[in-house]
């Protein structure tokens, strides 16, 4: 599973999520998506972590809390569809 995590600071790093999703358990992966054109960040992130009940803890726990004055979204991200764009 993926955790999808809106509402992102634009001064959030790979390292600042690391940093609050180790609090609830090993994280595996941090993806940061920028902007193509701009290189900038896009305000949202996707983190790995090794067990699915880190996972949920962690979605129960985050969304809709205060980070770097944003109120987060946190939820399971959905999959790519196939063939879009």
């Amino acid at each position: 599973m993926t955790i999808y995590i809106g509402n992102l600071s634009y001064q959030a790093t790979a390292d600042d999520l690391k940093a609050v999703f180790a609090e609830y358990g090993d994280v595996k992966r941090v993806v940061l998506p920028t902007d193509r054109e701009t290189g900038r960040l896009r305000g949202f992130a996707f983190v790995e972590m090794t067990e699915d009940a880190q996972e949920d803890a962690a979605i129960t726990e985050l969304d809709g809390a205060e980070w770097m004055g944003r109120q987060l979204r946190v939820n399971k991200a959905k999959p790519k569809e196939e063939g879009r764009g």
